[in-house]
């Protein structure tokens, strides 16, 4: 993320939120307390109770349901109430018309919103940010996520989202006193991502899929080792309940946006976090040197358009799918799942988004060819053919590695076809293994047939092509 100056953009655009009450007026002072929250709405809320039946608490929000519609209502009441602004006409609208599960920002105005323009600003101090949450926590935190470390040293590059996670959940204890009370109980409650499958949503994925799923269920495992040690100042009922913790590390991997200037961070910006995906995002989302929020268009946004950011590459929806458990319906290329060459792709210096099969023709990019075609050469004890033609790779010497493409074509070929045989079958099996469950014991079932419906497909286009081939 950029940072652009607050100055500039209260001078050029700020008249463009046309507030239509006071209320939602830019604060002059980003300190300033925010407005006091009074009880909204009773229906998303539930008691807590011990072991024994008791009654701890009645004004918690209710993570216990899944299907718990979101108070989105209450949720802009607050906003407005605290100078979180939005662009006169953007409104907060159901995906598909209806249900609350899944929101999105529309431009509902008769007009469209000018490239360049400033359509969201929300306040710093109420943007969550990882580096603020290890001030306030200060060393009970950096307890903590020594702890983190000493687990995994892989973990370190995630404590950003272990900060979040915590502050969720002591802002999740404080009830209706927590002055994010209202956004919170805006949030879903069910997640259809990695961190929320269970082994047997695993064992029907296949390998890539599954690989990255598992490897956030791993990280997520982790924190909660860490958290239920007793370092974070968490009520007990809080921290051993699964469904609460699962929540909020959901909530912190799905809504964080990180930045990397002045220095690294991740902040969750409400109503910001409300933005969806899209292969061609028509804005972006800024933070200025104070800390404050500026979601601006990155080109017009037509009348009745979702206003989207980007959340990872669209050439590679797999690990989109892992990470928020959805797919893009916008993505054109997957993975061509050659995990059995991992380390002909590193030595090559490929990257994941080198390796992809169409969604659209089963067309194979250039470079799958490649890994496949000096996985035989290293098989083949030719030393020198392999050194040449890995070099040629590694320099971008086209005229060589066609050469060796001519000249090995059938292998390659026969090769490609046994590795796309392979994957159907597998896909076939595993989509079977998965339509075999019960969908309201396994509710995660449906993206799951979803993503392997995408990748056969797919490779039955790159199947019949690669027959043509010979």
């Amino acid at each position: 993320s950029r940072i652009v100056n607050a100055g500039v953009l209260a001078a050029a655009g700020v008249s463009a939120f046309a507030p239509s009450h006071p209320s939602l007026q830019r604060p002059n002072n980003n300190n300033a307390s925010p407005a006091p929250i009074t009880k909204l709405s009773t229906a998303s809320t539930f008691n807590n109770y011990d072991s024994d039946g008791t009654t701890i608490r009645d004004d918690l929000i209710d993570i216990t349901n899944e299907y718990t519609p979101r108070d989105i209502y209450s949720m802009e009441q607050w906003a407005y109430q605290n100078g979180i602004q939005k662009y006169d006409g953007i409104e907060l609208h159901p995906t598909d018309g209806e249900s609350t599960h899944d929101m999105q920002l529309v431009n509902t105005a008769s007009t469209s919103i000018p490239a360049g323009s400033p359509v969201i600003f929300v306040p710093a101090n109420f943007v969550l940010s990882s580096n603020d949450i290890a001030e306030e926590f200060g060393g009970t935190l950096e307890a903590a996520e020594n702890e983190l470390v000493q687990l995994d040293r892989n973990t370190e590059k995630r404590l950003p989202l272990f900060r979040l996670m915590v502050k969720l959940m002591t802002e999740y204890d404080e009830g209706m006193d927590s002055v994010f009370y209202p956004w919170l109980n805006s949030l879903p409650r069910q997640f259809y991502n990695g961190v929320s499958m269970t082994d047997e949503c695993f064992e029907c994925l296949p390998p890539y899929a599954a690989m990255l799923s598992m490897s956030e269920k791993e990280i997520y495992t982790q924190f909660v080792e860490v958290i239920r040690d007793g370092y974070i100042p968490v009520e007990e009922n809080t921290m051993n309940d699964d469904r609460i913790v699962s929540w909020a590390y959901n909530v912190a991997l799905t809504r964080f946006h990180e930045v990397w200037y002045p220095t690294r961070q991740k902040l969750i910006a409400p109503m910001a976090d409300m933005l969806n995906h899209s292969s061609e995002p028509n804005v972006e989302i800024t933070f200025d040197t104070e800390g404050n929020c500026i979601v601006q268009t990155l080109r017009e946004v037509q009348p009745g358009s979702p206003l989207t950011i980007s959340l990872g590459d669209p050439t590679n929806p797999t690990p989109i799918f892992a990470k928020y458990g959805f797919l893009p319906n916008d993505c054109n290329t997957i993975f061509c799942k050659a995990l059995h060459l991992e380390s002909q792709r590193v030595d090559l210096g490929y990257d994941y988004r080198d390796l992809l099969f169409d969604t659209q023709t089963g067309d194979i990019a250039p470079k799958v060819w490649d890994i496949f075609l000096y996985e035989l050469l290293q098989n083949s004890d030719d030393a020198s053919a392999t050194e040449q033609f890995y070099v040629a790779c590694k320099s971008n010497d086209e005229g060589t590695k066609q050469q060796y493409h001519e000249h090995y074509f059938q292998y390659t070929l026969d090769a490609l076809k046994q590795h796309v045989y392979s994957i159907l079958q597998d896909v076939d099996r595993l989509t079977a293994k998965a339509q075999s469950y019960d969908v309201w014991a396994h509710p995660r079932v449906p993206i799951i047939v979803a993503h392997n419906n995408l990748v056969r497909d797919t490779f039955t286009m790159t199947a019949s092509m690669l027959e043509q081939m010979g």
